[in-house]
């Protein structure tokens, strides 16, 4: 039986860093993993990040739309794993 699991996190980067994390150390398929803003806006996360940070030399840049936090959706078809999932995804940062 397979279960869902959902858990949001402030930046992109950080929901980046879980899959990444999910799939190369602990064989989560890729394609058992989603990624949407969590709401109606297109969304980077809460804060900036990564890509979304400015350069050294440049200006602050305001063109990055935080509008609400990143979700990671998760399906889990074994069920001895969701505990190993939920403890990946609150030490990749998630709320």
């Amino acid at each position: 039986m397979s279960r869902t699991i959902e858990r949001r996190f402030a930046t992109r980067t950080e929901a980046e860093n879980a899959i990444e994390l999910l799939v190369q150390q602990h064989g989560i398929e890729r394609s058992d993993i989603f990624v949407a803003a969590d709401g109606p806006d297109n969304s980077v996360g809460k804060e900036i990040s990564g890509g979304d940070a400015a350069a050294p030399l440049e200006e602050e840049r305001d063109d990055a739309a935080l509008h609400s936090p990143v979700l990671v959706s998760i399906d889990v078809n074994d069920e001895t794993k969701v505990g190993l999932v939920e403890r990946a995804l609150a030490e990749a940062g998630a709320d």
